[in-house]
């Protein structure tokens, strides 16, 4: 199998799909690996690491998508790259589709069958390729959530712990997932005032044995969110559902009941966001602000530290991408009678053949959907 990793091209984003390692990996099971010119040099890989392993290195994106039977990328196609995917072709990354109809309809239109890393998921319901980057980004949620309290980005002027004699900030964090334990760790670990929410008593009970003393864990509702983001200094977005589009959670009009210069940190934005006033920033311009309440709306946060996130993300994706290259045939397509044995990876798959086969992506954009062992009959 061809596999082709691309240098990513959205705003800021330093981070490449395969570290030097997993191309040796990938060579060495008898797959050629093509990585475009100085796709690696963000996250601190060089092209003479890739070539001393194997790889082949391309001098065009254009090449790489021609020549590969699967690309493998960190952040969604652009539109730059739309016409570039062709019908077959296998394109593993994280889509989101359910947070942009123009991206769902190009994939639809290009034939290709796209395998979403946000949605390939464990018997267990656990998201294995999602999980390292909800790692980063909830920690880094805090992290960037308590430089813009600073009063010079125009916050309460608050030290997030405090400081004995002076309270510290209150953080509301609405998600208790990956993000959420992450972003709890990191405020509780600074000394924050931490409040998590999640409909999920199992997991609130599992999060008060863990979690210490300056964390309380609250059931959801409306009422208990405009309750406590009242009291807020910083509130972090992260809720999830997979595939489909973050709930809103937070409404222009609960923007009112905030203190001046509150900080929301909105790591849902990726799937549309949980709170409405909410639209993806970058990290060149990274907040705005809606009736004097910061908004931090970066859409790739881990982009942001790529050495880590590249390694941890090829960590998690390249049993899944051997996987799938075990799946191509002699003509370059891939198996789909073996990939719906595959009960982790048909998960993945969002589309193909011109067809919505993840029910979320479907019902984000009314658009019909396909069971996947119907999609290839």
């Amino acid at each position: 199998m061809i596999i082709g990793v691309l240098k990513e091209i959205k705003a800021n984003e330093n981070r490449i799909a395969l570290v030097p390692g997993g191309a040796e990996v990938l060579v060495q099971r008898g797959h050629q690996v093509l990585v475009e010119h100085k796709g690696g040099e963000g996250s601190g890989f060089s092209d003479a690491d890739y070539s001393a392993v194997g790889a082949e290195i391309v001098a065009t994106p254009a090449e790489i998508f021609k020549r590969s039977d699967m690309i493998m990328k960190v952040k969604e196609p652009l539109p730059q790259e739309y016409p570039l995917i062709r019908k077959n072709q296998i394109v593993f990354t994280y889509f989101h589709f359910a947070a942009s109809r123009e991206l769902t309809e190009a994939m639809l239109k290009s034939g290709a069958a796209c395998i979403a890393y946000e949605t390939v998921e464990t018997k267990d319901g656990a998201l294995p390729l999602l999980l390292p980057m909800s790692e980063v980004a909830g920690r880094m949620a805090i992290q960037e959530g308590a430089k813009y309290l600073e009063k010079f980005f125009g916050g309460r002027g608050l030290l997030l712990g405090g400081i004995p004699g002076v309270r510290p900030a209150n953080v509301v964090i609405l998600g208790g997932g990956i993000v959420g334990t992450n972003a709890a760790k990191m405020a509780a670990g600074m000394g924050a005032n931490v409040f998590i929410l999640d409909v999920n008593l199992q997991r609130l009970r599992y999060l008060d044995d863990v979690m210490p003393k300056n964390v309380t864990t609250v059931f959801s509702t409306p009422y208990t969110i405009r309750q406590l983001i009242a009291q807020a200094d910083m509130v972090v977005g992260a809720v999830l559902l997979p595939g489909a589009k973050a709930p809103n959670l937070i409404t222009r009009e609960m923007l009112k009941l905030m203190q001046e210069g509150a900080v929301i940190v909105d790591v849902a934005v990726d799937q549309g966001g949980c709170v409405e006033t909410i639209h993806p920033t970058t990290h060149q311009d990274p907040t705005y602000v809606v009736d004097g309440i910061i908004h931090y709306a970066v859409a790739n946060m881990p982009g942001a530290v790529p050495r880590t996130s590249t390694i941890g993300l090829t960590n998690a994706t390249l049993p899944y991408a051997m996987q799938i290259a075990d799946m191509i045939d002699q003509n370059g397509h891939l198996q789909m009678k073996t990939m719906l044995t595959n009960s982790e990876l048909s998960k993945g798959v969002n589309i193909i053949n011109g067809q919505v086969t993840y029910k979320g992506v479907a019902e984000a954009f009314d658009l019909p959907y396909v069971p996947l062992e119907k999609a290839i009959s």
